[in-house]
């Protein structure tokens, strides 16, 4: 009898942290997964089952194709830059200097500033008419004319740049943190054995960041697979928006423009089961260099 109110008691105790997991994620994630057999309305509430008709017009779509492809090129530019810069800068944060805690509070800056804020202001500084970026590099004679970074050539790269500089402090958080527990001792016994820089770069601070890029690096990989806020807000009006349109955009698009939610949700499905087809192949990866 006491096992047995003992065990009432546990599952008493774990009840609310199911019902909130269960409400904010299994739930979603399954009325989405039920969505995409639907032909549902994004209003009206009549739907009928449909199957595998959705992931049918997907497969066949190149619209999809086309912004899986940009969402790739989107999430792997920004996460290299940021992953690179945010290693350069916790390194050099790192070290001993006159005002490290003000530049490192600055660094931090971009990641606390909100997204539309960060969008409106590098919108207006890299703006063709009146934007200060322009009118700097042309003082300096680096160009002729005024460059229009938010034209079609170049709206990617404004938007991975833009990504890049809102969110590299989050890297620099992560990495600066591990570098600060590194035993200093390790890399005065390399120096005295004639080790250089960047040999002891290479063989103590790498090693023991590993740990902590791999988790940084799944991390950004989540985040910049699913970002909407960023190529939606950076190419509003007209037909830059499918210039940066990747997965969450089209199913966006796909639901409230098109009004077809079933449509939407197939996305949203497929961009769901691709992150953990990746989850997996870079837990394998790492764990087989792990062992080696």
């Amino acid at each position: 009898m006491t096992r047995t109110r003992q065990a009432i008691q546990g599952l008493l105790l774990f009840l609310p942290a199911f019902i909130v997991i269960f409400g904010f994620i299994f739930f979603p994630v399954g009325y989405s997964f039920w969505l995409s057999l639907t032909n549902k309305h994004a209003v009206f509430p009549h739907y009928e089952y449909v199957g595998f008709q959705n992931y049918a017009w997907m497969a066949s779509e190149q619209d999809y194709w086309l912004s899986l492809w940009r969402g790739v090129i989107f999430s792997v530019g920004s996460i290299f830059f940021q992953v690179l810069l945010g290693l350069l800068a916790a390194l050099l944060l790192n070290e001993a200097f006159f005002g490290r805690g003000l530049v490192r509070g600055i660094a931090l800056f971009p990641y606390m500033l909100p997204t539309i804020v960060v969008i409106l202001l590098w919108k207006w500084l890299l703006s063709a008419s009146y934007g200060p970026v322009n009118y700097v590099l042309q003082a300096l004679g680096l160009i002729q004319a005024p460059v229009v970074w938010l034209g079609e050539e170049l709206l990617m790269a404004s938007t991975i740049f833009v990504a890049v500089w809102q969110f590299f402090p989050f890297v620099v958080i992560s990495l600066l943190a591990r570098l600060q527990t590194i035993d200093l001792q390790l890399y005065e016994a390399a120096a005295i054995d004639g080790a250089n820089a960047w040999k002891r770069f290479r063989y103590i601070t790498l090693p023991a960041l590993r740990y902590v890029l791999f988790v940084v690096i799944l991390l950004r990989t989540f985040f910049m697979f699913t970002k909407f806020d960023v190529p939606w807000l950076m190419a509003t009006g007209g037909g830059l928006q499918v210039l940066v349109q990747n997965l969450p955009v089209y199913a966006f698009r796909r639901t409230f423009r098109f009004m077809q939610a079933g449509e939407g949700a197939a996305v949203s499905v497929s961009l769901f089961l691709l992150l953990i087809v990746l989850s997996v192949v870079y837990f394998r990866t790492y764990r087989r260099e792990a062992g080696s």
